[in-house]
């Protein structure tokens, strides 16, 4: 349950990351971008992303012998 966790805290993450990356790309002042904000975020919520997600999928969960589902 802990790997799983831990991937859905990456995941969101990611998702954070690559939502402050558009909405930085969007909310441009004139004909400048702040391209290493953009291209950092992009990159780095890809790669928190892509790792949240394969550790929640492969990630199985396994019930102990005197463990009861309720």
């Amino acid at each position: 349950m802990e790997k799983r966790a831990i991937g859905m805290i990456l995941t969101l993450l990611g998702v954070i990351a690559l939502i402050f990356g558009a909405v930085t790309f969007v909310n441009h002042s004139g004909n400048t971008y702040n391209l290493k904000v953009i291209i950092t975020c992009g990159i780095l919520g890809i790669i928190f992303f892509m790792a949240g997600i394969s550790l929640v999928r492969g990630t199985t969960d396994v019930m102990k012998k005197d463990e009861h589902v309720s």
